[in-house]
C-alpha cells in the first residue's frame, strides 16, 4: 500500500507480490493515458499518497485519500514588472531578471520607518566624510560639510522653528553669523573671534530700534557719533511721591496747588543704581519739598530741601547706596 515507507532488501530475500505492489508499484509515479484510464486501473487499490501522471494533459496528480488532486507545476512568480514612480527599472517575465535603481523615476512620496519606529537615513556627498543624516534615535538632522562651503542653502521659502532653540556653534567654540540687508554693504555681523556684534547701516537711518523694553549695558558704552536722548515726562498731581525705578532719568511735573513732598528712598526700599538722576519741576503753585526716606540721606546746599520758585527745577542724583544730592533752584 502507498505510504508503507521504505524497505531495504538483502541478497536472498524473497520478493513477494505484496512487497512488489507495496514498495514498488504503489509508491512510484504511475503513468496513464488519461484520468479515466487511471481511475479504471486503480479503482480497487487507490491509497493515500499515490502519484499518477496523465499523458493527455501532461499533469501530475496525487490521491489524498478521497480524491485525485492535480499538482500545479507552474511557478508562483510569472514575471517582475516595475511600477511607475517606484524608483526601480527593469524586470522580465522569464530568464534572469535585472532590477536597476532609478532615482529619476522616484516621484512618489517615500516613508522610512513608521510613526514611532523611525530609522536612520544617510545621504552621502562626493566628498569623503560629508553627509546629511537623519538620526532617528537622537531625533535630529545632522549636516556634515566642508569648512568654508555652504552646507544648507535655502534659496527660496521660509525656515520656521516652531519649538526649541536655534544654537550656532557651541560654548567656547562660536561661529560667525551674518545677516544681510536689502542695501549693498549693510549687514549685522556677529564676529565670534572678536566677540562683537557689528551693525552696518545707512547714514541717517535707524540701524537698531528697540520698540519696547530696556537696554542694559553692564560695562562701558562708547559713542563716537552723536546721541539723541528724550526725557520721559511724567505728570503727578499728588501731594506725595516716592520715586520708583521707572522714574529714573524722568522729568516729573509736580502740579499740586498746595505742594508736594518727594521722599528719596534708600536701597532696601527702591534699588536705584548709583548715578541715577531724576528731574523735578515745581509746576504747581504749592511748595516742592524733598525728604530723606528711612535709612537714606539727602544732601543739598545749606541743607535746604525746597524748590525756590514755580516753573523751576531741582535734580536729584543718587551718589551712593543710600545717599542722594539735590541741586538746582533750591531755596
Amino acid at each position: 500500500m502507498a505510504g508503507a515507507g521504505y524497505k531495504l532488501f538483502s541478497t536472498g530475500d524473497v520478493l513477494t507480490a505484496s512487497d512488489l505492489n507495496t514498495y514498488g508499484i504503489e509508491q512510484t509515479v504511475m503513468v496513464f493515458a488519461s484520468s479515466s484510464a487511471r481511475d479504471t486501473a486503480l479503482t480497487s487499490v487507490k491509497a493515500e499518497g499515490m502519484f499518477a501522471f496523465l499523458k493527455d494533459t501532461d499533469s501530475l496528480t496525487y490521491y489524498d485519500g478521497s480524491s485525485w488532486i492535480t499538482v500545479d507545476l507552474a511557478g508562483d512568480i510569472t514575471g517582475i514588472t516595475t511600477a511607475a514612480a517606484s524608483g526601480l527599472s527593469g524586470g522580465a517575465t522569464s530568464g534572469t531578471v535585472t532590477l536597476t535603481l532609478n532615482l529619476a523615476g522616484l516621484t512618489a512620496a517615500q516613508n522610512f520607518g513608521t510613526d514611532g519606529a523611525g530609522v536612520d537615513v544617510t545621504l552621502h556627498s562626493d566628498s569623503a566624510g560629508d553627509y546629511a543624516m537623519w538620526d532617528a534615535s537622537e531625533e535630529k538632522l545632522i549636516l556634515e560639510g566642508t569648512n568654508g562651503a555652504t552646507v544648507l542653502d535655502v534659496t527660496d521659502g521660509n525656515v520656521v522653528i516652531g519649538d526649541g532653540t536655534l544654537t550656532v556653534g557651541s560654548d567656547g567654540a562660536g561661529e560667525d553669523v551674518t545677516f544681510y540687508s536689502d542695501t549693498a554693504g549693510d549687514s549685522l555681523v556677529w564676529d565670534s573671534s572678536a566677540e562683537s556684534l557689528t551693525i552696518t547701516g545707512s547714514n541717517g537711518q535707524d540701524a537698531l530700534v528697540v520698540a519696547d523694553g530696556d537696554v542694559s549695558i553692564t560695562d562701558a558704552l562708547t559713542v563716537t557719533g552723536t546721541t539723541t536722548t528724550y526725557l520721559n515726562i511724567i505728570t503727578d498731581s499728588g501731594t506725595t511721591r516716592t520715586p520708583g525705578l521707572t522714574d529714573a532719568s524722568a522729568y516729573i511735573l509736580c502740579t499740586h496747588g498746595t505742594g508736594m513732598t518727594v521722599t528719596l528712598p534708600q536701597d532696601s526700599a527702591v534699588a536705584f543704581p548709583v548715578g541715577t538722576q531724576i528731574i523735578f519741576e515745581r509746576n504747581g503753585a504749592g511748595t516742592l519739598t524733598f525728604a530723606a526716606g528711612t535709612g537714606a540721606t539727602v544732601n543739598s546746599k545749606g541743607a535746604t530741601l525746597t524748590c525756590a520758585d514755580r516753573y523751576t527745577t531741582v535734580a536729584a542724583v543718587k551718589i551712593a547706596a543710600d545717599t542722594w544730592t539735590i541741586f538746582g533752584n533750591i531755596g
